[in-house]
């Protein structure tokens, strides 16, 4: 009867533990929190790869000559990105030095750092033909470096989610934007990636979406009440402006 009780305990805590390990952590605009970085910098891609994180996610926007370069914000430095030629910001520095990265560099940086995925969001344009545009621009230099089997995707766009299902079967692809529920994100071959307070209004969907298949990832993380409330419902990603915390929360 012993023998039963503790082999029912072990299974317990073996089934806590396995909850707790499937949630990954993804450092937002990679782990730039730090001394030295900035978000969407290598010096990011770098550090979030140095703490040994799932992913780290970055956000792409394509020039007006067909140059997709990493930034967050649709303007830099009073131009914007998708109506500017590449030769008139390839020359800008981030807060930190670094130069406006391509893409391509932050490609070429990533095929050197094992072990870690890079998590792609093409950011709506203002003309679908330049979400298009981004899309092919994107997905081309992916298999020119072969790294298809190390990148997911995501965008608030659901024009850009549509044309990277057709266009990369083989990978996730998650919606960002938070109105559509698992049900139908599973009908249209889409993972979930909705901010947290999207699941204090639904707070059916993470456990929907898992019967689903459906991945769940829970973005901008950084309260830990909120981390651990996410963990404790088994969601298989946060991504997170502070990687270092949520790690040690998951290894404690």
């Amino acid at each position: 009867m012993k023998t039963l009780f503790y082999s029912l305990v072990l299974a317990f805590a073996s089934g806590l533990c396995t909850l707790s390990a499937q949630t990954r952590v993804v450092a937002h605009r990679g782990f730039w929190n730090c001394e030295g970085s900035v978000e969407n910098s290598i010096s990011s891609l770098v550090n979030a790869h140095k703490e040994k994180v799932y992913g780290s996610e970055l956000d792409v926007i394509i020039t007006a000559d067909g140059i997709p370069v990493v930034h967050h914000d649709d303007s830099i430095q009073g131009m914007r990105i998708e109506e500017a030629d590449y030769a008139q910001i390839k020359d800008l520095r981030l807060s930190n030095g670094e130069v406006l990265p391509t893409f391509e560099s932050y490609l070429q940086t990533f095929s050197t750092l094992p072990d870690i995925k890079l998590i792609v969001e093409i950011k709506p344009h203002l003309r679908i033909v330049n979400e298009d545009r981004a899309v092919n621009a994107v997905v081309y230099l992916i298999q020119k470096y072969r790294l298809e089997s190390r990148v997911d995707y995501i965008s608030f766009s659901m024009n850009i989610c549509k044309e990277l299902v057709e266009r990369v079967p083989y990978a996730s692809v998650a919606y960002l934007n938070g109105e559509v529920s698992p049900a139908d994100l599973k009908t249209l071959g889409m993972d979930m990636d909705y901010h947290y307070k999207v699941f204090e209004k639904h707070p059916t969907w993470i456990q929907e979406a898992k019967a689903l298949g459906v991945s769940v990832n829970v973005w901008t993380v950084n309260r830990e009440e909120v981390m651990k409330s996410l963990i404790e419902q088994g969601v298989d990603f946060i991504t997170t402006d502070k990687p270092a915390d949520l790690n040690r929360l998951l290894n404690q």
